[in-house]
């Protein structure tokens, strides 16, 4: 098959949607077929063919709700040769135009929907006649429309007209990539990594902030490294001066690709404490995370928090309560026992149910079907 994926960026950029469409297409690619990335020039890239992946990087005029305007996708795709379009929600421009091409050339559409399109005051005005519009025409118009996690068809008003052709596909892990390493331990150190900005506020690292005073009552020398960049960074720093907290914290900003998996095995616990469920995607990163043996704590509102109980590879707790996260942090910390039992767990889990290689497979099958 041809396959074209819109991301609104694409690798070297770093997120939870571009890391979902460079994996999966990567694992395509070795299942013999041919997949092209249209997308914008962010950050600056001149690569345009990434394991096997061929990228069609487009300039951009600017940003609107974090989503590149690029005024050569439409003819980028009214120009390839391809069997099927995916497409993927929240990334309006990209998406709309996909689905326009899609319907232009006579070509199957595949969306998936990783978490919903909000916001506040004007921006959440301009949001609900977007979603009740283009994305209303985008999710009816769609061949298939691939959620990462069952509960999404409940969590979302605009998913749940469209049940019959939806589809439940997790994410993945490069399980050769991300696994543990020897010796690479921290005594008492958390780690916690997203974007620094307020598109991903979200991501809860102000209720971690609160969870860490307590937890270093119980152990002074605790150590939060705070991977990812943004707007945002000065703020965060400002915040832990204020909560006396600076000698526990370590802003280690934009972590390099080929160093993120010394992170993960360098922490004694990986937390993920998300408080939207209309934002919060699967959570990729915790089972990174987990891929490295290292145990996870979470929120209900995470795709994986199901699995991370039902396998005790980790602790879940109600989003916005720290007095509960900070008890999961101290629980984890204080036994290097529990730590290896969970590690060990969770390792399990990702390499029985979480390879990448698994959900192209799943996807390869959608393809086939809507061909």
């Amino acid at each position: 098959m041809k396959i074209i994926q819109t991301p609104v960026r694409f690798y070297p950029f770093i997120g939870g949607v571009e890391n979902y469409v460079h994996y999966l297409s990567k694992e395509l690619v070795k299942l013999g077929h041919q997949v092209t990335v249209a997308c914008a020039n962010e950050p600056d890239s001149e690569n345009n063919e990434i394991n096997g992946i061929n990228v069609k990087r487009l300039s951009y005029l600017g940003k609107i709700a974090n989503t590149n305007v690029t005024p050569g996708l439409p003819f980028t795709l009214l120009r390839e040769d391809f069997d099927i379009i995916h497409t993927h929600i929240p990334t309006p421009w990209s998406a709309d135009w996909s689905s326009i091409i899609s319907k232009t050339r006579g070509k199957p559409l595949i969306v998936t929907y990783h978490n919903d399109i909000i916001g506040e005051g004007f921006a959440g005005k301009i949001a609900n006649f977007y979603n009740s519009t283009c994305l209303k025409s985008i999710l009816k118009q769609a061949d298939k429309i691939i959620i990462t996690q069952p509960s999404y068809v409940e969590s979302s008003a605009h998913l749940k007209p469209y049940r019959e052709k939806i589809e439940v596909i997790p994410n993945g892990v490069d399980v050769e990539r991300f696994k543990p390493l020897t010796g690479h331990k921290q005594e008492n150190t958390i780690f916690f990594l997203s974007l620094l900005d307020e598109f991903h506020r979200y991501k809860g690292l102000d209720y971690l902030l609160k969870a860490l005073v307590i937890v270093k009552k119980e152990i002074p020398d605790v150590k939060l490294l705070v991977g990812g960049k943004g707007v945002l960074m000065d703020q965060y720093k400002a915040q832990a001066a204020s909560m006396d907290l600076e000698d526990n914290i370590e802003f280690c900003g934009f972590i390099p690709d080929e160093s993120i998996v010394e992170f993960y095995n360098a922490a004694n616990v990986f937390v993920l404490p998300s408080i939207s469920s209309l934002q919060e995607g699967f959570g990729i990163v915790a089972l990174e995370a987990m891929a490295c043996k290292t145990p996870v704590v979470s929120t209900e509102i995470v795709g994986v928090a199901e699995d991370v109980k039902a396998s005790s590879s980790g602790i879940i707790v109600e989003p916005k309560d720290v007095p509960a996260l900070a008890d999961a942090l101290l629980q984890i910390l204080r036994s290097g026992d529990v730590q290896k039992k969970m590690g060990e767990n969770g390792r399990k889990l990702v390499v029985d149910k979480y390879t990448w290689k698994g959900v192209a497979e799943l996807m390869e099958k959608v393809y086939n079907e809507v061909l």
